[in-house]
Order: C-alpha cells, then sequence, then structure tokens
C-alpha cells in the first residue's frame, strides 16, 4: 500500500520551514545545520540531498552589501578605532551569515527535491547519435 504525501509546490517556504520536502510534516535538519537522515514522519531518506557550498555562498552574497554600508556609515559618521569595528561590524556580519545558513540550506535542499535533480552524467547515446547525424548531414556551401 503507498501512502500519499503532500508534496510541496513551494520548495523556498518549506526549505525555510525546515520540513521535508514530500510531506512537510518531517523535521528536515537533525541539529542547526545537519540534515536528518530520514524525514520522522514520511522517511525520505535524505541522501539525495547536497547542497554543497551553495547556502555558504548565498549567505555571503546576501550579507555582504549591507554589513559594508554599515561598515561605511559606522566610519563615516564616528570615525571609531579599529577594535570598534571588530566589536561591532565583525559579529553583525558573521551572525546574519550564520542566521542565514539554515534557511537557506533548507531551501536548496527542498528544490532539488522538487525539480528531482541529480548527479550530472554524460548521455553517450545522445552524443553517439548527434555525431552520426552531423556526419551525415551534407556541408552548407
Amino acid at each position: 500500500m503507498r501512502m500519499t504525501y503532500n508534496e510541496t509546490t513551494n520548495p523556498v517556504l518549506t526549505g525555510i520551514r525546515g520540513r521535508c520536502p514530500r510531506c512537510q510534516q518531517g523535521h528536515l535538519f537533525s541539529t542547526y545545520l545537519k540534515l536528518a537522515r530520514s524525514c520522522d514522519v514520511c522517511g525520505l531518506n535524505f541522501s539525495f540531498a547536497d547542497p554543497a557550498d551553495g547556502p555558504a555562498f548565498f549567505s555571503m552574497s546576501i550579507v555582504a552589501f549591507p554589513a559594508l554600508a554599515f561598515a561605511l556609515w559606522f566610519q563615516l559618521t564616528y570615525e571609531p578605532s579599529y577594535w570598534m569595528h571588530a566589536l561591532t561590524t565583525l559579529p553583525l556580519t558573521v551572525g546574519a551569515c550564520v542566521a542565514l545558513l539554515r534557511p537557506l540550506k533548507g531551501w536548496l535542499v527542498c528544490s532539488q527535491y522538487f525539480h528531482k535533480a541529480e548527479e550530472g552524467s554524460i548521455d553517450r547515446a545522445w552524443h553517439a547519435a548527434e555525431a552520426e547525424r552531423q556526419r551525415q548531414q551534407p556541408p552548407n556551401t
């Protein structure tokens, strides 16, 4: 007997909430950033998921401009010493990056499930057929 699940139609929202993309009920994470092995509700194995460095890249890219804007404003307005930047700008930047990692990782994992992403491979049959088609096509003059 096959169970039917309410699969996600919005991987962004499901991922940000940290929910399973198949049932939208189970938890995607076992700790703050570690993916669970499988869904605790529907049993979906999360071994398909490999967001790699995507969450870190997006997090740093999103935070970089506001952090730079804050650092420049802080410097031009108050002219603080470098240690004041280390006490204000650095923790704000690192904290914002870390806060974004989990929702971004959830989004990327749910998007992989939603779009049925898998490791790329070379379609040798297609390439052979394409080479044959090119060989048989008359040259353009």
